[in-house]
């Protein structure tokens, strides 16, 4: 058995009709209303959905960033201390070398012989003194031996003389004689005494030869050192850096050859930004990497902070130490460092975005409290590259709106969670 329902009169059914389609704008316009207030009416109550990020407690690192080279602690400019043509270069740019290794060699024929005519000099000199210590002063002595004797000998004739003359059995002509002769002797031994002290050490002669025996020998040294100057070498072992020199070339005294970094402790100088100089300090320790290798990475220590201040780029000369430099090193090399200047662990803290004025006096966030934007006043410690440590004016459930938020202080909000 069907059952249906009954019939709707035509005359009703027309009327209904013509009244809808003459009340078709308010249906619409009265369901758009609806939908709208379904649609919105949860945001003009209860505030609008903002992302917002909590309050994290992480193990925070501050670094301070910067780039700078790979330096040695100091650099050697190897010269020639004389004027000469260059015969022979030994070394190449980039060549590891050890202390006393021949670098580069210079002519030194005319140096040569200006040394064996330096040595001829000394042993002319020393011919001389020679010649005093085993001629000259034996002679002196014999002389002087025979003065004394002649002497002797007229003192005891003028003796007799002046004894006869008293008894009348010699003339004043004999004793005058007597005494003409001892003064004759007393001379001559004078003369044979001076001989002596002019030969023998402290006498002029004497001096005269050691001094000429002195300065040849000098003159013989300084010839050696100056054909020793032909040959330039090492003064330490390191890395040759740089070369000016080829054979043929004429050089002069002080002008730089060969650049050499010596051995020892590699250093990176870089450049700190000047707002930075207060929280560097000596001991820090540091990650480094250099710009042709960024996937490795070295240990270094900061072990000099330049006192003064440059003034144009705003920045001070900080120097550290890599005590294990990595073999890949080259001087000159760019490089990028992280100083570790500050650490905290288990520290409370918020994404950088999430801080308003983060470099003031008074810095900021807007924190979600109760449905609402609250302006709340925090206290800042370290600073890292993506995280701020809050010191003070937040908790742990805190949600943070982001600092590029348009939300006003009082509003309400509904917090997205990260």
């Amino acid at each position: 058995m069907t059952i249906s329902s009954p019939p709707v009169p035509a005359g009703v059914s027309t009327a209904i009709g013509h009244r809808l389609w003459a009340w078709r704008w308010r249906v619409i316009v009265g369901g758009a209303l609806v939908g709208a207030a379904v649609w919105w009416g949860p945001g003009w109550v209860l505030g609008p959905v903002v992302a917002a990020d909590p309050v994290r407690r992480v193990d925070l690192v501050e670094t301070v960033v910067a780039t700078g080279s790979v330096q040695t602690p100091y650099r050697v400019s190897i010269s020639s201390q004389i004027t000469g043509t260059v015969r022979e270069v030994d070394v190449a740019e980039g060549q590891r070398v050890t202390a006393g290794q021949r670098l580069v060699s210079l002519d030194s024929s005319e140096l040569q012989a200006a040394l064996i005519q330096a040595e001829g000099a000394v042993a002319q000199a020393q011919a001389r003194l020679r010649q005093l210590e085993e001629l000259t002063l034996p002679t002196a002595l014999a002389n002087r031996k025979q003065a004394q004797a002649t002497l002797l000998n007229a003192q005891q004739t003028l003796a007799r003389a002046t004894t006869l003359m008293r008894s009348g059995d010699e003339t004043r002509v004999v004793l005058e004689t007597a005494q003409k002769d001892v003064d004759i002797a007393q001379a001559q031994l004078r003369a044979a005494e001076l001989q002596v002290y002019t030969a023998s050490p402290g006498g002029s002669d004497y001096v005269t030869a050691q001094t000429q025996l002195n300065q040849a020998i000098a003159n013989r040294d300084t010839a050696k050192s100056r054909l020793g100057y032909a040959t330039i070498t090492a003064p330490r072992g390191g890395v040759l850096i740089s070369r000016n020199v080829e054979r043929g070339m004429v050089v002069q005294p002080g002008v730089a050859l060969l650049g050499l970094a010596p051995d020892g402790d590699t250093q990176l100088q870089i450049a700190v930004d000047e707002r930075n100089l207060g929280k560097i300090a000596l001991g820090q320790k540091a990650i480094a990497s250099a710009d042709a290798y960024p996937d490795k990475h070295f240990a270094a220590v900061v072990s000099y902070i330049n006192p003064a201040v440059d003034i144009a780029r705003a920045s001070v000369e900080v120097k550290l130490t890599v005590a294990a430099p990595p073999a890949y090193l080259r001087q000159d090399m760019t490089v990028s460092v992280d100083i570790d200047v500050a650490h905290s662990d288990d520290a409370l803290t918020l994404p950088a975005h999430a801080v308003h004025d983060a470099l003031s006096a008074t810095p900021w966030v807007m924190a979600i409290r109760n449905g609402r934007a609250v302006h709340v006043p925090v206290k800042l410690g370290i600073q890292g590259t993506a995280q701020i440590e809050i010191r003070d004016g937040l908790a742990d459930t805190d949600l943070v709106l982001a600092a590029t938020s348009d939300v006003q202080a009082g509003q309400r909000v509904r917090p997205l969670g990260p």
